[in-house]
């Protein structure tokens, strides 16, 4: 936990108009490839465990949200900076044309509740510059973001 009086690192989030990044060509077409940071707001820590066990204990939930989302994968890290302060790394690929959150749905209310009370507002936003992964996943993942199912229905 970061000291009262202790230098916190500066924040720079990305405006929310912010296109992203140009993704490089090793992230298959109609794909975007996103590593995202926010400091969690000081004495939050104990909520942000929280929040992830919320996401835990309703994996089936999430699961379902990958679809309309166009998400490929998500991943999220928790850091402790040199200074004390708590980090929240937010990994993902999605297709292009995917949906955010749709507060309308239980699970996706709750996420982003969690999100305004745990972690400052805004993300920044790390460059993309490769991506590796065997040619029958980058294909499954490519047609996935595309429709958002394995295969054509």
């Amino acid at each position: 936990m970061t000291e009262p009086n202790a230098p916190r690192l500066s924040f720079r989030p990305v405006p929310r108009d912010f296109a992203g990044f140009p993704m490089p060509d090793t992230v298959p077409p109609g794909l975007r490839l996103e590593l995202s940071r926010s400091p969690v707001r000081v004495g939050r820590d104990g909520e942000l465990t929280e929040w992830m066990s919320m996401l835990t204990n309703r994996y089936d939930e999430c699961l379902e949200a990958l679809s309309p989302e166009r998400a490929v994968f998500e991943a999220t890290f928790r850091h402790t900076e040199s200074d004390g302060s708590t980090w929240i790394y937010h990994l993902a690929l999605m297709g292009v044309d995917g949906g955010g959150l749709d507060e309308s749905h239980s699970l996706d209310a709750s996420h982003a509740s969690y999100s305004r009370r745990v972690k400052e507002p805004g993300w920044e936003e790390l460059e993309p510059m490769f991506m590796l992964t065997p040619t029958h996943l980058g294909e499954a993942m490519q047609r996935w973001g595309e429709i958002g199912a394995a295969d054509p229905a």
